[in-house]
């Protein structure tokens, strides 16, 4: 299992200038030892060529590999991002479920075209299986999957939000990307019941599982103990694997 670092995780210090997007990529190489990063729109000052060029190349520099570019309600401005940061995936969300039997049919009249764009660039659209919105299970994800018919778009599955019954079958899905919301992340880095959930969840997955978190008071360097821990965990799981 490979481990990204969502932007959204610092989107408090993003959004006060605290923290640049550059001085957020060697924290996650230099701190947080991440294997890669989700970036997300929100956090760009500007998408100009020459600034997404300077990411992308610190982000390799750095040794990071960009996993994903977010945007929860995307438009082809933002495949383009995708593909100028060198992302193959953009991770997109369906709009919030107004009980309307109409807004299945306009989520379809968006994705289509939003699909064939996706294809022309070859960046994959990831779709969550977000709460409250048109997609919240993988049955929602498969039904949107077969509607738009097109194989550039997959799942960028929330493990934490599918239900016990499609836990089972969450890996034969055409998932590329896992995300995980640590609710309470000096409790995840203290006990490792949670992290240890997640690997067991995600075995066998070779993906990246982006790390996002809900606790707005705590400090960064909770979040850099939650990675230790998921880390260890997972590593954990691989030494037993190969004991068996």
């Amino acid at each position: 299992m490979k481990i990204a670092a969502s932007s959204a995780a610092f989107e408090r210090a993003l959004a006060a200038g605290d923290l640049t997007q550059l001085e957020w990529l060697d924290l996650c190489a230099s701190e947080l030892e991440a294997d890669g990063v989700l970036f997300d729109i929100r956090h760009f000052p500007r998408t100009d060529a020459d600034y997404l060029a300077q990411l992308k190349k610190m982000a390799a520099d750095l040794g990071l590999t960009v996993a994903g570019l977010s945007a929860s309600t995307p438009d082809t401005a933002d495949i383009q991002t995708a593909l100028a940061l060198g992302a193959p995936l953009l991770v997109i969300s369906a709009p919030a479920a107004p009980g309307q039997a109409e807004a299945w049919n306009d989520f379809l009249a968006t994705m289509r075209p939003l699909a064939a764009a996706a294809k022309r660039a070859n960046v994959t659209l990831a779709l969550r299986n977000a709460p409250k919105t048109l997609c919240e299970t993988v049955a929602d994800c498969k039904r949107a999957t077969k509607d738009v018919d097109s194989a550039w778009l997959r799942y960028a599955l929330d493990v934490a939000a599918l239900e016990a019954s499609e836990s089972s079958g969450t890996l034969n899905l055409k998932a590329v990307l896992a995300i995980h919301r640590i609710t309470d992340l000096e409790t995840f880095a203290r006990d490792a019941t949670e992290a240890r959930t997640i690997v067991n969840a995600l075995r066998g997955f070779r993906g990246f599982v982006a790390i996002e978190h809900r606790d707005a008071n705590a400090e960064r360097t909770a979040y850099h103990r939650a990675m230790r821990t998921l880390r260890a965990a997972s590593a954990q799981a691989a030494l037993e694997t190969s004991d068996g």
